[in-house]
Formats: structure tokens, sequence, C-alpha cells
């Protein structure tokens, strides 16, 4: 669910101050994104909310968000909106972040092999 070499990199090449800031930052957008996409408010946006989310969740490893993401953004933008599994979508989004705060902690510790 969630590329941990991804983070690690991030993080080394980042530190971890800006890390932190950073993660705070993907949290805060992603969350209001999936609001909005949960209130299926601004259905002419959809393709262009789930390119953000694909974005967001790649720097940040989370793998299996990003590609429920693409899947949705490619039906989007055939016109097949209507089909894209929002609920599917936003519920890999909740479990990736839950996976991510959990785990964070004991994969970034310095015990922990790049």
């Amino acid at each position: 669910m969630i590329e941990w070499d991804q983070v690690r990199q991030l993080h080394g090449e980042v530190g971890p101050e800006d890390f932190e800031e950073l993660v705070t930052l993907f949290l805060q957008e992603v969350d209001e994104v999936a609001t909005r996409l949960e209130a299926r408010g601004e259905p002419e946006k959809l393709q262009e909310d789930l390119h953000f989310l694909k974005g967001s969740a790649m720097n940040l490893g989370f793998a299996d968000f990003a590609q429920a993401c693409q899947r949705g953004e490619t039906r989007a933008a055939k016109g097949d909106a209507a089909q894209v599994d929002l609920p599917k979508i936003l519920e890999l989004y909740r479990l990736s972040k839950s996976e991510f705060l959990q785990d964070l902690p004991t994969r970034l510790s310095p015990q922990t092999s790049l």
C-alpha cells in the first residue's frame, strides 16, 4: 500500500523538518480534495482532482491510492466520470493514511536500513 523506499528517499532528500512540513501539507490538501469528492461537488473537476491526488500520492509513496486515482482520472478523461469508483478511491486514501501515520516512526527510525 505504501512504497516505503519512496518515503525514505523523500525524507533523505528534504530532511526531517521539511519532510514533516511536507507531510502535513500533503494531508491537509488531500483531505480537502477528498472532502469535496465525498460531497460529489464539482463533477466537472473530477479529472483535475484525481490528477492532483495521483501526483501527491506518488510523491509520498501512497502507491495503491495513486493507482486508483490514475484509473479514475483515465475514466474521467474519457467522459466516463460516472463510472469512477470514488468510494473505493477514498477508502484507499483512508487506509493508506492510517498505515502511513501508524508505521512512519518505525519506518524512518535510524535502525531501519535504507
